[in-house]
């Protein structure tokens, strides 16, 4: 939620063994629209809005 929805943290900022889980959770949790919201607002990158959404394809 920091990440997609606060925009509090990013990537960077957490340990890389949970970037991915935390894509798969976004993809699994969030609605397509926030996770949009997120990327328009700069939360996330082109990059880890590609991955996420490729997360939401799988389901």
């Amino acid at each position: 939620m920091d990440i997609y929805l606060f925009g509090n943290r990013t990537f960077a900022q957490i340990p890389e063994p949970y970037v991915d889980p935390v894509k798969q959770y976004a993809a699994a949790t969030f609605r397509d629209d926030q996770i949009e919201n997120a990327l328009n607002k700069g939360y996330i990158s082109q990059e880890e809005f590609d991955d996420t959404m490729a997360y939401k394809d799988q389901q």
